[in-house]
């Protein structure tokens, strides 16, 4: 039977409390503030209907939580767990993702541009993942035209470490691409990041403001990720989450078959050439 660290000292550090009351480490735990846990409950429910409809704001949203959910909660509650999860309404506005205070911003290089082989494009994005307690952020490299996963990374949080570590992975498998999109968040737009594409000669792209779209492909990654994979599961822990995602997007490149790649596979494009139209 496991003691609650709030029914003994909430101001002692676990591992202080296990040698006090001469404990093991696992016999304790800190209990989550009623607010925290109700502010998970939300994020849930803002992750499972954005990912369905992309286009809902912070107004649309909580009056869809109310009423399906019967949780009341405010406009200015649901805006701030959407900008802790990374989550914008897809639709023409004034600002989206903001760059870091210094960061540089690049100009949109695909529009009208045909995609026409591999490792053409390149792209990256970050997503929130829901946990049975608390919630993990996703960033993927995928090609554009195959749709494949070049790598992926786990964080608890949005800092680009995990960003870099990701690209870098990538160029080391799977060589360059002559163009990399992103979005303009402080992660892509910071030094870290950038000067790893300005180093290898790769044309830096990012997506145009109130423009979510613009990077339609991994997007639509998501919402795959999702549906067919963590909606459909409770993970714990870090530890429970990668492997599962490591298995997933092994299958996701090898063998699940895409209706927008005339039933081909990402690793049939990428690896074999296969040649095709690319369709959005």
């Amino acid at each position: 039977m496991k003691v609650s660290m709030v029914e003994v000292n909430s101001n002692i550090s676990l591992s202080e409390q296990c040698r006090i009351l001469d404990l093991p480490r696992h016999m304790l735990y800190r209990e989550e503030p009623k607010e925290k846990s109700r502010d998970l409950l939300l994020m849930r429910y803002i992750d499972e209907l954005y990912t369905g409809r992309p286009t809902m704001g912070s107004r649309s949203m909580s009056k869809e939580i109310s009423k399906t959910y019967n949780i009341e909660c405010g406009r200015l509650v649901i805006r701030r767990l959407m900008r802790e999860m990374g989550l914008q309404a897809i639709y023409p506005k004034k600002c989206t993702t903001t760059p870091g205070k210094g960061h540089k911003t690049y100009p949109y290089l695909l529009r009208n541009m045909a995609i026409t082989h591999v490792n053409q494009v390149w792209s990256t994005d970050i997503t929130y993942i829901r946990m049975k307690k608390g919630f993990m952020y996703l960033v993927a490299v995928i090609d554009w035209y195959s749709r494949k996963v070049l790598s992926w990374r786990v964080s608890n949080t949005m800092d680009v470490q995990f960003c870099t570590a990701a690209l870098e992975e990538a160029l080391e498998k799977f060589g360059t691409p002559e163009i990399f999109n992103t979005d303009q968040g402080s992660q892509f737009t910071s030094n870290e990041f950038t000067s790893i594409l300005k180093e290898q000669g790769i044309q830096i792209s990012m997506d145009g403001k109130g423009r979510a779209l613009d990077n339609v492909f991994i997007e639509r990654l998501w919402r795959t990720v999702k549906q067919e994979l963590i909606y459909r599961n409770e993970f714990s822990t870090p530890f429970e989450l990668r492997d599962p995602l490591k298995t997933y997007f092994e299958f996701y490149n090898a063998k699940r078959r895409h209706m927008s790649l005339e039933y081909n596979t990402p690793d049939d494009i990428y690896k074999k050439q296969v040649t095709m139209p690319l369709t959005a």
